[in-house]
């Protein structure tokens, strides 16, 4: 039977949850998001990739700072939900939102609970050279993703896998697997099971100074690095005082002193093996394969890469 919800996310993460959401005939009461931010080099206010899927289906959305004042929360008490959905909000739900609808609140979740609770799963797991992660679906309570898991699914990590192919590929299964929850709790045929206390990680948010290149490093630390942050926020170096983005790379061997170039093909000596650099991006250019980057930015061999 369709359920009433809400549905809470802010990024594209969350689009393909909300569009299976609504192609399943639930009825969406609201829809929360985080409010516009300043984006671009004009900094002008730019909607979420939710509020605008919102608005092009016609749907109410509301984009509250906080969900801790009583206005807002007894707002959210008047919708009379069901269940509600959450997908990458944003914004920490209080107990209030959580006891709201019938059901409570369901999170979709990028990694294999228990590991990677936190900000950044995708990332984190690619940084870790873990060879698996997935979607959970959990229950959520006032700890940070440490409610009972009711569905999961997992993914390989693969050598050729960035955050963005990642990102996808757990987006779409994440929609999916929502609406089988949703059909699975009303009928009360989910099994809530709680998390096991052993293998406990977290996913801290990404900092800047997290994507810089140290190329004393292993090369293949580097490497998984490139791919955790492609293309966003793009891990990165200082070439004659610029930065660059490193967007493809490929573990070598090589050996010298670290951040020196080895050859005219741009291959860098790391802590341990080197790394080939493959696809570069000078500030604001665009990105080149590197014998198109070394025609417009020469790089001897023999330099020295801070």
């Amino acid at each position: 039977m369709p359920l009433r919800l809400a549905f809470m996310g802010t990024p594209e993460f969350a689009v393909p949850a909300l569009r299976a959401i609504v192609s399943a005939g639930h009825e969406v009461a609201a829809i929360y998001c985080q409010p516009p931010r300043p984006a671009g080099r004009g900094q002008k206010e730019r909607p979420s990739a939710i509020q605008e899927t919102t608005e092009a289906l016609g749907l109410p959305v509301r984009t509250p700072k906080s969900l801790r004042d009583a206005g807002t929360q007894a707002a959210f008490a008047a919708l009379k939900l069901d269940v509600a959905v959450v997908a990458a909000y944003g914004l920490i739900l209080p107990k209030p939102i959580l006891d709201a609808p019938r059901h409570g609140c369901l999170n979709i979740h990028a990694s294999l609970l228990p590991r990677w609770r936190g900000a950044a799963p995708i990332q984190r797991a690619i940084l870790a050279g873990d060879d698996r992660t997935g979607i959970t679906i959990m229950q959520m309570d006032e700890g940070l993703d440490t409610g009972p898991i009711l569905l999961q699914e997992s993914f390989p990590i693969l050598a050729s896998t960035t955050a963005a192919t990642l990102h996808d590929s757990l987006a779409d299964c994440g929609a999916r697997l929502i609406v089988q929850a949703l059909d699975a709790i009303e009928t009360g045929t989910l099994a809530p099971l709680p998390q096991p206390e052993d293998g406990v990680t977290y996913a801290k948010k990404i900092e800047p100074a997290d994507a810089r290149i140290h190329w004393r490093d292993d090369a293949a630390v580097i490497e998984r690095k490139v791919r955790a942050f492609a293309p966003r926020p793009g891990a990165w170096f200082e070439l004659d005082g610029a930065r660059v983005k490193l967007l493809g790379a490929a573990v070598v061997a090589g050996v010298g002193e670290p951040g020196t170039v080895l050859d005219d093909r741009l291959t860098v000596a790391c802590g341990a093996r080197a790394l080939q650099l493959l696809h570069l991006q000078r500030e604001g250019r665009r990105a080149l394969d590197c014998e198109t980057f070394l025609r417009g930015t020469p790089v001897a061999k023999g330099a020295r890469l801070p």
